[in-house]
């Protein structure tokens, strides 16, 4: 018998309550019963976001949530400065250029969080940048860039956006979008959202509404003013994902239940006691800085493949980890935090890390980074 742990940063594992409500029979979803449903999902969905704006609920994954705030933000030609520190960067970059805008790259050493002094020299040199466009957790890196610094660029100006991907973001911590001025913020249902991968979340600005409203990028079924007049009649421009929205009203209610700064503090929690089991290991943490609470990152010791590690994880000890991409191929391993993820699954990840490291010929004192870790998760106790 093996018993399977999925702790990668996205998929997350779904709670069992979740997918019994996702079970239920089906619905059409042009009845009043599923406009309910759909409506309060919607509604709950503000308090995640920290917004009075509308919560637009897409088929799609985040990466569409992302592509439909340029296309309908907009138009060939303009400029937007994108923050390019990971994969996720490169594709707020690789998304405008399909589109005919034109990318004004900040390249980022990986593992470091953009410089706002930077972003800053760069949007005084070129006042006709329409919008910065940045992660606010780069999970190919577990990095987290400086959102709240970064609005203050942009909040008192009306002809800039600031556009965040908060896909590993929301829903892990704070990113309070009216506080902050926040104009488009994007989300995806499969990592805080504790639901299989299908739907983005997408809120926008006042100001950002008002892009819209001159955006000259094609685009049809990611039409945001169209979904918006839907979502006053409790409904979705185009089939919705039925049972995936089912689940989001469960997950959200929940949420509500915790308490969001209670969701924040757990993943913190969580986050504080993986970086410290890895230090007490003899692994150096990336991001040191400015680590995102979604995920950690850390380099395999000299010598050994990260990549055979993160294999011998999953397909023998049934942990499922992450490991890196392009230049990091086989050199870290990511270790996930969010969503449904509490205490003793993060003690599972750490024991299973040491246990690997240890087969894999690294000296390791076995249980040391899980005794680090047991200090902090204590907390909750």
């Amino acid at each position: 018998m093996k018993k399977t742990y999925l702790l990668a940063p996205g998929p997350t594992p779904v709670p069992e309550t979740v997918n019994l409500e996702m079970a239920a029979p089906m619905v059409h979803h042009r009845t009043p019963q599923f406009s309910k449903i759909f409506g309060e999902a919607a509604e709950d969905a503000k308090y995640l976001f920290q917004t009075k704006q509308d919560v637009l609920i897409l088929a799609s994954t985040g990466t569409g949530g992302m592509e439909s705030c340029i296309t309908n933000l907009f138009s060939p030609g303009d400029k937007v400065l994108v923050v390019n520190g990971g994969k996720f960067g490169e594709r707020w970059g690789k998304i405008s250029e399909s589109y005919g805008l034109e990318p004004i790259w900040i390249n980022v050493e990986w593992g470091q969080a953009v410089d706002v002094n930077e972003v800053k020299a760069a949007l005084d040199k070129d006042k006709d940048i329409r919008a910065i466009l940045v992660q606010a957790s780069e999970t190919s890196t577990a990095v987290a860039h400086p959102v709240e610094a970064l609005s203050k660029l942009t909040r008192d100006r009306d002809d800039i956006l600031l556009v965040v991907d908060g896909i590993t973001g929301v829903g892990v911590f704070p990113l309070p979008m009216d506080e902050w001025g926040i104009d488009a913020i994007v989300t995806g249902s499969q990592k805080a959202l504790e639901l299989p991968p299908g739907l983005a979340l997408v809120a926008l600005s006042e100001k950002a509404w008002k892009f819209a409203d001159q955006s000259k990028c094609p685009h049809f079924y990611f039409d945001l003013k169209k979904e918006r007049k839907n979502l006053g009649n409790q409904t979705s421009a185009y089939t919705p994902a039925v049972s995936l929205v089912k689940g989001l009203r469960a997950v959200l209610k929940s949420i509500k239940e915790e308490g969001l700064e209670n969701v924040h503090k757990r993943h913190n929690r969580l986050a504080r006691a993986t970086r410290a089991a890895a230090k007490a290991l003899g692994l150096k943490v990336i991001a040191p800085d400015s680590p995102a609470d979604s995920l950690t990152g850390v380099f395999v010791p000299d010598g050994i493949d990260g990549a055979k590690i993160v294999k011998s994880l999953r397909d023998e000890f049934g942990v499922t980890l992450a490991g890196g991409q392009d230049q990091w191929k086989g050199k870290i391993i990511r270790i996930a935090h969010l969503g449904y993820v509490d205490t003793f699954d993060t003690i599972v990840a750490i024991a299973a890390i040491e246990m690997a490291l240890k087969k894999f010929g690294h000296a390791v004192e076995m249980g040391k980074g899980v005794a680090a870790a047991q200090e902090i998760l204590l907390e909750a106790y």
